[in-house]
C-alpha cells in the first residue's frame, strides 16, 4: 500500500469521526458507517457487553455508541496502573479505566481527530476526571514516552489503521516490561467479497474492510515482540455485526475478537 493510499485512508477515517464528534445526537452511530444502526449509544453499548453500572458512571456525551466489545472486561486493571487507550474518542473507555486505576493511577487517551480530543477533554472536566488526559496523535506515531505504560486498551480502532505493524510496534515501545495489551477489535474470518473490500468511503471507517485475518494479526503481534498472544473471536458478535451492513451478511466475514499480548 502506497503512502498516498495510507494517507487517504487516514483522512477518510478522520473525516468520519469528526462528523460523529460534532453531531448533537449520536443516536444512529455505531462501529459501522451504515446509517441503519438506529439504537441509542446506551443500547448499542449494552449489546457490546457494558453493564448498566458502567454506562451510568461516565459523563453524558462520552459514550458515542462506538466499538465492538468491552476492553474493560478483559484488561484486569489494577489501582495505580498507567493505561493507554488507542483511539479514545469521546473518552468513554478512559473514564471507566480511570475508576479502576484510582487516584494513584493515570489514563491517557490518544485520538487523531481534534474534535474528538476536544469532546473528551470537555467530558473529563465535566466529570472531574483529574487522572485522565487526552493527547492528539496517530496510533502509528504515539505521543507517549518509551516504557511508560502498564496496559494498552483499544475498542475497534486498530483495524482502521492502514499500517497495523507500526501500531503494534509503537504499542510495544511504550509498554513497560511485563506490560500487557488487552483490546477488542474485529478480525476477518473469511475473505471479503471485492465489492465490500474496496468500498473505502463506506466501509474502511466502518470497521469492516480494514479487518485482518486472525493468523496474519497474530504474526504481526509476535513480530512486534509480543508474547502470550491470544486472539479469541466471539461468536455472539454476529448478533450486532449483522446490523453494520444490513442485507450483506457481513457477519459471515468478520467477528469481534478479544486480542491479548504481553511484553516480556
Amino acid at each position: 500500500m502506497s503512502d498516498l493510499t495510507k494517507d487517504q485512508i487516514r483522512q477518510n477515517v478522520r473525516s468520519r469521526y469528526k462528523q460523529i464528534a460534532l453531531q448533537e445526537s449520536n443516536s444512529g452511530t455505531c462501529c459501522s458507517a451504515s446509517t441503519a444502526c438506529c439504537d441509542s449509544p446506551t443500547e448499542i453499548s449494552s449489546k457490546l457487553g457494558y453493564s448498566t453500572e458502567e454506562l451510568s458512571a461516565v459523563p453524558e456525551g462520552s459514550n458515542l455508541g462506538l466499538g465492538c466489545g468491552n476492553p474493560q472486561s478483559i484488561a484486569e486493571l489494577k489501582p495505580g496502573e498507567v493505561v493507554l487507550d488507542l483511539g479514545s474518542g469521546g473518552g468513554f473507555d478512559c473514564f471507566l479505566a480511570s475508576r479502576q486505576v484510582g487516584e494513584t493511577g493515570r489514563v491517557i487517551g490518544v485520538d487523531m481527530t481534534p474534535e474528538m480530543i476536544s469532546k473528551a477533554r470537555a467530558n473529563a472536566s465535566k466529570g472531574g476526571f483529574s487522572n485522565t488526559e487526552f493527547r492528539l496523535g496517530e496510533i502509528e506515531h504515539l505521543p507517549v514516552a518509551d516504557q511508560s505504560v502498564d496496559v494498552i486498551i483499544s475498542n475497534c480502532v486498530i483495524n482502521l489503521s492502514p499500517d497495523k505493524p507500526k501500531v503494534f510496534r509503537e504499542a510495544f515501545r511504550v509498554l513497560k516490561s511485563g506490560g500487557r495489551l488487552a483490546i477488542s477489535d474485529v478480525v476477518l474470518t473469511a475473505e471479503l467479497p471485492p465489492e465490500i473490500k474496496n468500498d473505502l468511503d463506506a466501509l474502511y471507517s466502518g470497521c469492516i474492510s480494514g479487518a485482518s485475518p486472525i493468523d496474519e494479526l497474530k504474526m504481526i503481534l509476535e513480530q512486534s515482540g509480543f508474547t502470550q498472544v491470544t486472539i479469541e473471536p466471539k461468536d455472539e458478535s454476529r448478533a450486532f455485526i449483522k446490523d453494520w451492513l444490513p442485507g450483506a451478511n457481513i457477519e459471515d466475514y468478520i467477528a469481534s475478537a478479544i486480542i491479548k499480548g504481553v511484553k516480556a
